[in-house]
């Protein structure tokens, strides 16, 4: 029997025209009143209109043409599925800890693109819809290396019951140990009532990740493959690098730095742009066990200050300038300014690297310090271009990362060095399906977590072919993007939501006219996608093929936490779905009881992972009362998260993003996603500001799709779509136009700003030296009360 429920509009039950039917035999049956409306027969051949009683909703029809699990119930896509019940549900006997990722034995296991997934929208945009399964083709399943759900759960379920062996059977076959780790593959607690919070693994074996990265590939036979493409911030303006290359310009770096005094356990300081040199500099610091810390070359010079003087580094290195887009960055000027901001709190930097970077600046123009400053290319090529690896354990640290704090002192998160190479390698690996022939871009900065995971280390781990690119994704056009992918033909493409909102503002046209073709993989990274942006960034960008890897983790966790594998299972538009192999994710309520099935609360992480972040950086009870105090025994990601029916998890955005409205807790990322669905609006940022009734308010900024002009019947259906989709309680109270937002150059939302500015604190709006248009804060002060 196949049941239809919910799937009526205006008191008629409609199905498309020429759906092949999902079984040979079926009839439909009433959800209302269970009697039988019509049989397959008429299924195929016209459209269907059947009169039904009042009271059925509207809704729509999904069906999925392909092939099935064997017996029991198939599934759901959410609201207006068809369900398929060819024999009793199969009762699953799993263990406690696959609880939520169970329900994956009874999804389907198909083809089908989304246009044959969704037969009839009714009522609503496609973008709403965001519930529906995206099935993986059986060409692609066919060739994955997680290809069903039974290979993720028999993977998942031992990486849980035998973490030990899971991780020691991956480290020993895919990575070089000198010497290998003692009996305990890991030890932890994370547990404040039980003592100092302590994470391990691997401790004990010595290794080099440079060595993985490089010499193994070099040693496999890889050293003539393509290791970097480089691409400039002009069109034509380009270079790569194979590994045995890479190899030799790390070397070189890595002998100077040794012999400017640089040991292993000495800090350097890396504040570059997208240059080769920013790979090449961390390789060269993890080649000599030295512990680099990239900062973001859009920091201000105060902003660098605070990290150097924190970290009290050996060397800095940096360029003179960089062109991106039409626009000119001083970056030597702003790290003299911090060296002096720095000497002036008793920290003092013996050695500035600069390298030239002429296509922005030339040395003759640039401010120098005699004895001080060194120009990289006077120096670093006349090293040998062999440097022996410095063997450090496992334990030892690897890089400091600074989360950008909007006061305060900043948190140097630190990462070790085995566990971090294993974890990184193996989400890289499985995550994105890599092959050896594909070519992998990820648009990400190295000055953040993304660019040292998944542009550095995960990618050469693995032996990939990397794009690495200097410029804006909108320069000179906002076809740019695509010119890439089509020269370097890239097969996998990690972006971030913000970017694929503004490309889609920017309109089809600018996709389309390149072809694409060699895409396989999509991924998201760094925020939640929105459902209406996931399914411009599947069909258009990827032509209704690519599966997407919408990935969640954060800085802290080194490595992807939850995300889809691509081929495994059908995913839901804008939901990160299941855990990582090792990761056990738990929401919790207020008071840290885990809560069971379908439900909303607080993401945290029981037990520890290969990847984990071991300490903040001279600060070890801050980290244990940011992370750990709040839910003792979790790992406290700071996230609120809902998890539905199906098992799949939804993240709703930071726990301090969440309006208290009324008593009703409502997540910024909910708001944002309802305001987006809107066809009329491009993007959209939520804060929460003071209200006298409600206690808190809701502030939209709304960025409209271009040639859309402001109006009050525009701000009414934004605020009806928020209703109708979330509910009146989560309506906006105001709707601020915004014609841009104010963003970093990697294109996060600077939300503290924004806040600021709902909250009419102008004069509190602190430091926006890292925005990548600063003049977009005039115009929305200046449009503040329109």
């Amino acid at each position: 029997m196949v049941t239809l429920s919910n799937l009526f509009h205006n008191n008629v039950l409609v199905v498309a025209a020429g759906s092949p039917p999902p079984v040979p035999d079926f009839s439909v049956y009433s959800s209302f009143n269970q009697l039988p409306l019509f049989s397959s027969s008429k299924f195929s051949t016209c459209p269907l209109s059947t009169p039904l009683p009042s009271k059925t909703t509207a809704c729509k029809v999904s069906y999925w043409p392909s092939r099935f699990d064997t017996g029991g119930r198939i599934g759901r896509s959410g609201c207006g599925s068809v369900v398929m019940d060819s024999s009793p549900r199969k009762i699953l006997k799993t263990s406690y800890h696959l609880r939520h990722v169970e329900s994956m034995k009874i999804l389907p296991s198909g083809a089908g693109n989304i246009s044959r997934l969704n037969a009839v929208i009714l009522g609503e945009s496609l973008a709403s819809e965001e519930n529906d399964l995206v099935f993986p083709s059986e060409e692609f399943s066919g060739q994955a290396l997680v290809s069903s759900p039974e290979k993720y759960l028999e993977m998942y379920k031992r990486s849980i019951e035998d973490p030990a062996g899971f991780w020691s059977d991956i480290a020993s076959s895919e990575f070089y140990w000198k010497e290998k780790w003692g009996q305990q593959v890991y030890s932890e607690n994370l547990d404040v009532r039980k003592g100092k919070i302590k994470i391990e693994w691997f401790k004990g074996g010595v290794t080099n990740i440079c060595y993985n990265c490089l010499d193994k590939n070099v040693e496999a036979g890889l050293g003539d493959k393509i290791a970097l493409y480089w691409e400039g911030n002009e069109p034509g303006v380009d270079g790569t690098l194979t590994y045995s290359q890479l190899l030799q310009n790390v070397c070189q770096l890595a002998n100077y730095l040794k012999d400017i005094g640089v040991k292993k356990g000495d800090a350097v300081v890396i504040y570059l742009p997208m240059l080769v040199e920013l790979p090449i500099a961390m390789l060269a610091c993890a080649r000599i066990g030295a512990v680099h810390s990239v900062v973001f070359a859009g920091f201000s010079a105060e902003s660098l200050a605070q990290r150097i003087v924190d970290c009290k580094p050996k060397v800095v290195i940096t360029c003179n300038a960089v062109k991106r887009g039409s626009k000119v960055i001083h970056l030597k000027d702003i790290v003299d300014a911090a060296l002096i901001e720095a000497a002036r709190n008793n920290v003092s930097v013996d050695v500035s690297l600069a390298y030239e970077n002429h296509s922005a600046m030339n040395r003759e123009s640039t401010n120098w310090k005699e004895g001080r400053d060194i120009w990289w290319q006077d120096v670093v090529p006349k090293y040998p271009t062999t440097c022996e690896a410095e063997w450090v354990d496992s334990e030892d640290p690897l890089f400091l990362l600074y989360t950008s704090g909007s006061t305060g002192k900043p948190k140097g998160v630190l990462h070790t060095t085995g566990g971090y190479m294993v974890y990184t390698a193996t989400t890289f690996k499985y995550a994105f399906d890599y092959k050896p022939s594909d070519v992998y871009w990820c648009t990400a900065d190295c000055g953040w977590i993304t660019g040292h995971s998944y542009v550095t280390y995960g990618p050469l781990l693995n032996g990939a072919s990397v794009v690495v690119y200097e410029g804006a994704p909108n320069y000179p056009d906002s076809g740019r993007c695509w010119d890439i992918v089509d020269k370097y033909k890239v097969t996998i493409f990690y972006t971030a939501p913000t970017l694929v909102r503004s490309l889609m503002r920017d309109g089809d046209e600018y996709v389309t006219q390149y072809s694409r073709k060699s895409l396989r993989v999509l991924g998201s990274v760094g925020e939640p996608i929105n459902p209406s942006a996931w399914r411009w960034f599947f069909n258009v960008v990827g032509d209704s093929r690519c599966p997407i890897s919408d990935t969640w983790w954060q800085t802290e966790t080194g490595g992807f936490m939850m995300t889809p594998l691509p081929g495994a299972w059908p995913q839901k538009p804008g939901s990160a779905t299941f855990p990582f192999f090792g990761v056990q994710p738990v929401i919790v309520d207020e008071k840290g009881v885990e809560i069971e099935g379908e439900c909303n609360g607080y993401l945290c992480v029981k037990s520890s992972w290969p990847g984990a972040f071991r300490t903040l950086y001279g600060d070890h009870e801050r980290y244990e009362t940011t992370y750990f105090k709040p839910f003792p025994g979790y790992y406290f990601s700071g996230d609120g998260c809902s998890r539905d029916k199906d098992g799949y998890h939804w993240l709703t955005g930071r726990v301090d993003d969440v309006i208290n409205v009324s008593g009703h807790r409502i997540g910024t990322a909910e708001v944002e996603s309802a305001l987006v669905s809107h066809p009329q609006c491009a993007e959209a940022a939520v804060v929460g500001v003071e209200h006298e009734v409600k206690g808190q308010g809701i502030y939209a900024f709304v960025t409209l799709v271009d040639g859309v002009d402001y109006s009050e019947e525009l701000r009414k259906s934004l605020v009806h779509a928020v209703r109708s989709q979330i509910g009146a309680f989560a309506a906006p109270d105001k709707i601020h136009w915004a014609p841009g937002l104010p963003k970093t150059r990697s294109g996060k939302i600077m939300r503290r700003i924004l806040r600021k500015i709902a909250a009419r604190q102008l004069d509190e709006l602190g430091d926006t030296s890292t925005l990548a248009d600063p003049n977009v804060v005039e115009q929305l002060i200046e449009l503040a009360d329109r």
